[in-house]
């Protein structure tokens, strides 16, 4: 695949995709792509933010409430937990257990724990638990094989 990025005088940024076929790879691009401009509204005592998806580390989801928890700040969304999983499928965004939904480009280290679960070891020091019937989809969407 060649990839060539011009900066153009004036006009608005434009993405052209030439391909010889439309494969599910090229969609999964074209979507990441349209979901990662999409901004999410989040609201933190009085203030209301608006997140972009590339800085959240990960959803939880805690009585009935949903938050996105960034490198140093949480804030609750309006969003449910299932919304979130569908708008950035195809995304870095992966369900990690029934609560959360992760960043794997946050992710720093997974470790085995009790019960063939994992804990993921976040870039800002933060860990949570991947529930063992999430671990199979995580380790293919990392590219880890097992030995």
């Amino acid at each position: 695949m060649k990839i060539t990025v011009e900066t153009p005088i004036d006009g608005e940024d434009e993405i052209i995709i030439r391909c010889n076929e439309l494969d599910e790879e090229l969609m999964n691009l074209i979507s990441t792509i349209g979901q990662w401009r999409r901004r999410i509204t989040g609201y933190k005592d009085k203030a209301i933010v608006q997140l972009v998806p590339a800085d959240i580390y990960y959803f939880e989801s805690v009585d009935n409430k949903v938050f996105a928890y960034c490198e140093k700040d949480v804030f609750e969304v309006k969003e449910k937990l299932y919304e979130l999983e569908s708008a950035y499928k195809n995304t870095d965004f992966q369900r990690i257990s029934k609560s959360v939904i992760a960043n794997i480009s946050f992710i720093e280290a997974v470790i085995p724990i009790l019960g063939a679960r994992l804990e993921a070891k976040l870039k800002n020091g933060e860990r949570v638990i991947i529930s063992r019937q999430y671990v199979p989809e995580l380790k293919k969407k990392l590219g880890i094989k097992e030995r």
